[in-house]
């Protein structure tokens, strides 16, 4: 490991060193979420109402931090969720996440919003999961999803919580656009962060030329300069069950809805017979003032009985996994925490977080007195009643 590494103790140490790194229009659009913020402080704030009640003279000196799901078994119950736009903060960003979550033994996510076509990242690393935006028409919908078999994704992961486009005023603040927009205060930002500007953006236009959204259809998408990038991103005010139904139809793999908060959604998927739901309000990036997921996975998991949960949006400690899967969760994603390790030192700093995070759960389940995630119910967990 680097001996710079040595310095991030958590999970939450690597922010302060990618905002540093980081132009301030990519920083701010990582670390951003929408509005007034309520759903992202909601997010952490609903792991803070519960406490533990841990058993001891139970011995832990064997423990099983493994979880297992669609027939994969995976050494730790936290996975990487997809993100946008990865490999801009980061060389080869999706790459470098899905490489390392595979050397790790842990679940990955990559985002349909990409700069690197899916068929690299799943010969780079086989069994990574492909989240997808669904394109604005029936046979580009057919079209994608034919790709994405093809590329031999075998889970499918629908994001469906972004029907219209958020009001990211942080992303105006910041300077971030879509498209990005030529001058002399990006310019300036680029000259003024060189470790970025050469590690990242310089070799990327050497090696690859300039970026284009790769997976939001079968063909390729737009450059990141493009004025067409909005097309990319619009027209899904009009998708419905009714499409879900026609891809569980035509898809043989495991098939994902992430973006669940109500029960009756999730209802809905498991009559569809979608094999698994995320529950997730997009990290506080859609609508503010959004429940947090923690707050209805219990409802939900005693709701459905036929499908995997996993839970995102807030998660930063092993903690936080345990009282997901106390609640009824599977397992837990984690998303910016793992941009700005792979902005600071690709491969190496995913690595390293994804370490730190596992060495959490295993450490926080001997200090429970469990041995084994399924152990877990809500019976290890209390409910503040005054934070």
């Amino acid at each position: 490991m680097p001996r710079s590494l040595h310095e991030f103790l958590s999970l939450q140490d690597f922010e302060a060193a990618a905002k540093r790194q980081l132009p301030k229009p990519l920083y701010g659009y990582v670390s951003g979420a929408v509005e007034d913020n309520q759903s992202l402080h909601a997010n952490r704030h609903s792991f803070a109402q519960y406490a533990f009640k841990p058993r001891f003279l139970v011995d832990v000196s064997k423990r099983d931090t493994s979880m297992e799901l669609f027939g994969t078994r995976y050494t730790t119950p936290v996975g990487i969720a997809p993100m946008g736009i990865a490999a801009l903060t980061s060389y080869r960003g999706d790459v470098v996440l899905a490489e390392a979550a595979k050397a790790a033994g842990a679940l990955c996510i990559m985002s349909g919003s990409s700069l690197i076509r899916l068929e690299e990242v799943m010969e780079a690393a086989p069994g990574t999961w492909f989240q997808a935006y669904l394109p604005g028409h029936q046979e580009q919908i057919d079209a994608l999803i034919q790709r994405v078999a093809q590329a031999k994704v075998k889970t499918l992961v629908i994001t469906v919580d972004m029907p219209v486009a958020a009001n990211r005023e942080n992303n105006i603040r910041s300077g971030f656009s879509t498209p990005l927009r030529p001058s002399l205060s990006l310019a300036w930002q680029g000259i003024s962060h060189p470790r970025w500007l050469i590690n990242t953006f310089f070799q990327t236009l050497i090696r690859h030329g300039m970026p284009h959204f790769e997976n939001n259809y079968a063909t390729r998408g737009a450059p990141i300069m493009s004025r067409n990038v909005l097309r990319d991103f619009s027209d899904r005010g009009h998708l419905t069950w009714d499409h879900i139904t026609q891809i569980r139809q035509q898809w043989r793999g495991e098939l994902v809805i992430k973006g669940i908060l109500h029960v009756e959604d999730a209802l809905k998927a498991q009559q569809i017979g979608v094999d698994g739901i995320i529950l997730s309000n997009h990290g506080g990036r859609q609508l503010d003032g959004s429940i947090a997921p923690l707050d209805v996975l219990p409802e939900i998991a005693a709701a459905t009985q036929r499908m995997e949960i996993l839970l995102d949006s807030g998660v930063r400690r092993g903690t936080d996994a345990l009282k997901a899967i106390a609640l009824g969760a599977k397992g837990v994603l984690i998303g910016r925490p793992f941009n700005y390790a792979a902005t600071i030192a690709g491969h190496a700093g995913v690595a390293h977080a994804l370490k730190l995070i596992m060495d959490e759960v295993d450490r926080d389940m001997g200090l429970l007195g469990v041995t084994d995630l399924a152990q877990l119910s809500k019976e290890y967990l209390a409910r503040r009643e005054h934070y």
